[in-house]
């Protein structure tokens, strides 16, 4: 029998961004985006196991609208003097018959404060890179929160507290040596 052997993995900065949602006052959606994403993914399809630690640097929040990405830095929404970053961490993986992610379990720290988050894949693969001759592997993730239940409550009802995240990764195998 074969030993399962992890894999280490790094984001790809040009392919790894979140993306977000909001209802506006039930009529159109607010959507901004955060990224590029930092992090390191570990992987062992064959054991079904694995581990991801992302960074999102909170500074980065773009909505296009300059006064709501603003906005958005005050205290009563994503403190950013306070809390810089978020995080999310998890080691629970599922895995499809193919060796496939299909969903990430783990906790997303927003504003300091931790929550337990599910990812769940919309797709992923992996492949070799003909630019970089090593394996990336990536997909899209998606995920709800309530961001109440991380003290941002400033207009509520009128913009939505479900939050829905978009994210779009891709990490490329790590070289011995990395």
């Amino acid at each position: 029998m074969a030993c399962a052997a992890p894999v280490d993995y790094r984001l790809d900065p040009t392919h790894s961004f979140v993306s977000f949602e909001l209802l506006h006052f039930d009529t159109s959606t607010i959507r901004g985006r955060f990224g590029p994403l930092n992090g390191e993914v570990t992987l062992d399809r064959e054991a079904r196991r694995g581990r991801v630690q992302v960074v999102v640097d909170m500074a980065q929040a773009s909505t296009g609208l300059a006064v709501l990405d603003a906005r958005l830095r005050e205290p009563d929404m994503l403190a950013l003097a306070a809390h810089p970053k978020a995080y999310f961490v998890a080691e629970r993986f599922e895995f499809d018959a193919n060796g496939a992610v299909t969903a990430v379990r783990g906790e997303f720290t927003l504003r300091g404060q931790g929550q337990p988050l599910t990812l769940t894949a919309q797709r992923f693969r992996c492949y070799t890179s003909p630019l970089f001759r090593r394996e990336v592997c990536g997909g899209d993730f998606e995920a709800e929160f309530l961001r109440s239940s991380f003290g941002i409550t400033h207009s509520l009802p009128f913009v939505s507290d479900v939050v829905r995240l978009k994210l779009q990764v891709e990490a490329i195998r790590s070289a011995p040596g990395d």
